[in-house]
């Protein structure tokens, strides 16, 4: 699939009256663009949308007015630009799958490489990502470059800085079953949208959990399906199971692909891209590769991506009700988890109660201040949800990386962006991450020839989910409420279904597999070298993990390998810009 440029004109969008038009959006052949001018204003779509040059026609005096958000309430995802003539407005989708990139001089594109400046990663960002968590989503992973964070969009107006303007535009409803049947209908919509408009066989990934088996039986309804699956000796036989009973169920075509020891995770085969970014699918691209083969070239692709950020909640839900004063309430919802899964709710409480005591810049601050004082002393992982965790990859840092961590973990803590509600703010990073998660896999989709869709993942559906109360969706008794009262006439067997795979004797056997390669990578990494990092006190936590003596750590060796593997290929042009 190879791209090309939906206008002619500069690559590079700027604020020049009209005529720059879409020349900053990047897109696929066949993208559909829709235009409509008139009352002084233009509107701009190009992506996957059902919206129609009538409901473009009715945004106009929006435009006019600048009431951004709504230019984005249509279902699907696409990129919107909308210029009044003293503004124009660049806007991706709420989860950031469509990118928007900018300078500080206003100049912006959707595909980095187009902005015209030198592309430098910041690796120290990379590494504050990798050992302290997501708290910066309006950086790129260049130096110097912006990205417009989810739930934005752009403003540009001549002889000013570029500007965001708040889009979430998320309408609260007061308990689960009244935003039920409004997040099924986006959801339904979301997925049988696409698969109308194909007229032709669609692939879908059908692992055997909710989120993607939910995708593959609404889009059976509508149309002919392929699903695959993947699984070998390590991943779940529980998993499989569903997935050829959801398969038999709805008289999908079904192929399951049996992995070997070649297809395991971190093998990082020759000629893998690289990408743009630092993607967690890189680890599994010969994965990739083998289960998706029978759906290259299908028109699309379907996926339950994004599923758990849209229909579940954490424990940050009870953290807000702390910090609004409802601590009996709080006690109660803690007690009874720590009940249902053996745990003590005594430390439980108390390290939820010292998270909402401490605010979200007070916990950046805190966090801060341990790295800067190197008091890192690992203990027993917190159980409960936390502003900013400090795990197994903190005392990877060398003092260099520690100082330079610490300080962008300063600037995050005074971001006036960031929602001080901790389920607000949980439910917005997860979403972000997730959206990074889905725009990295691109090029990898690309070389595999499928085109992804993730349907959990339009701006109607998260804004239906984050519509109904993290409170109401996170399950005690019941896994994924909201699926369950949105949709309750999918089967009650896949609906019951308490457990979820997991993928972490798959991913200790890719370290046993790969430990000499993996080894040597974190020697060469840019991290390693530029001093941020120390590859010997990552590397005995890899040994530890490939000998089986500890599982800890495995999430985060994951986003160390795959970054290190990415930024080694930043100095391999031809294969970063793939």
């Amino acid at each position: 699939m190879v791209d090309q440029w939906l206008a002619a004109g500069p690559a590079v969008g700027e604020m020049q009256g009209a005529g720059g038009g879409l020349a900053g959006i990047r897109t696929s052949p066949g993208t559909r663009v829709l235009r409509v001018s008139g009352k002084g204003a233009t509107v701009w779509v190009a992506g996957d949308s059902p919206a129609t040059q009538q409901d473009l026609r009715g945004t106009l005096a929006a435009v006019q007015e600048g009431r951004w958000e709504e230019l984005t309430v249509w279902p699907g995802s696409y990129w919107v630009i909308a210029d009044n003539g003293r503004h124009r407005f660049v806007c991706g989708d709420l989860a950031g799958i469509r990118p928007v990139y900018y300078t500080p001089s206003g100049r912006w594109a959707t595909d980095v490489r187009e902005l015209g400046v030198r592309l430098m990663p910041d690796l120290a960002l990379a590494a504050a990502r990798i050992t302290a968590g997501e708290h910066w989503p309006g950086r790129s992973p260049y130096m110097g470059i912006a990205l417009v964070p989810g739930g934005y969009g752009l403003l540009l107006t001549p002889g000013a800085p570029p500007r965001l303007a708040d889009v979430s535009a998320i309408t609260p409803v007061s308990d689960l079953h009244v935003g039920a049947a409004r997040f099924g209908l986006a959801l339904t919509e979301a997925v049988e949208h696409r698969v109308s408009v194909a007229t032709e066989t669609v692939g879908a990934d059908l692992s055997g959990g909710l989120d993607s088996s939910t995708a593959a039986l609404l889009a059976n309804r509508v149309g002919a399906v392929h699903a695959v699956t993947y699984t070998d000796g390590y991943t779940s036989a529980e998993d499989a199971s569903f997935a050829t009973r959801v398969a038999q169920h709805a008289g999908l075509r079904h192929t399951v692909a049996r992995g070997t020891t070649a297809t395991l995770p971190f093998g990082f085969p020759p000629g893998q891209p690289t990408g743009l970014e630092p993607a967690l699918g890189a680890a599994i691209y010969a994965m990739d590769r083998a289960y998706l083969a029978p759906v290259a070239g299908l028109p699309l692709h379907l996926t339950g991506h994004g599923g758990d950020v849209v229909l579940d909640a954490t424990s940050a839900a009870w953290v807000r009700l702390l910090q609004d004063g409802r601590r009996r309430e709080a006690h109660r919802h803690v007690v009874e988890f720590a009940r249902l899964r053996n745990i003590a709710p005594g430390p439980y409480w108390k390290q939820l109660r010292h998270t909402a005591a401490l605010g979200r810049p007070g916990a950046l601050d805190e966090a801060a201040t341990r790295l800067e004082k190197n008091r890192l002393q690992p203990g027993p992982p917190a159980a409960g949800w936390s502003w900013c965790r400090l795990g197994t990859a903190t005392p990877w840092l060398t003092a260099d990386g520690r100082a330079e961590v610490a300080a962008l973990l300063r600037q995050a803590a005074a971001d006036p962006l960031s929602p001080q509600q901790a389920d607000i703010h949980d439910e917005w990073s997860a979403l972000r991450l997730g959206g990074a998660s889905a725009r990295a896999w691109s090029p990898y989709a690309e070389a595999l020839r499928v085109r992804p869709v993730h349907p959990y993942l339009d701006n109607t559906v998260v804004r239906a989910a984050f519509a109904v109360p993290a409170l109401a969706r996170r399950g005690l008794y019941v896994f994924k409420p909201l699926l369950a009262a949105a949709l309750p006439d999918l089967p009650g067997w896949l609906l019951g279904r308490r457990s979820k795979g997991s993928f972490t004797p798959q991913r200790i056997a890719s370290f046993q597999q790969h430990q000499g390669l993996l080894t040597e990578l974190l020697a060469v990494s840019p991290l390693a070298t530029a001093g941020l990092i120390d590859s010997d006190a990552a590397t005995s936590t890899l040994q530890h993990v490939a000998e089986g003596r500890s599982a800890t750590g495995i999430g985060e060796l994951h986003h160390l390998l795959v970054t290190s593997w990415w930024l080694t290929g930043q100095t391999r042009p031809t294969e970063a810009a793939c």
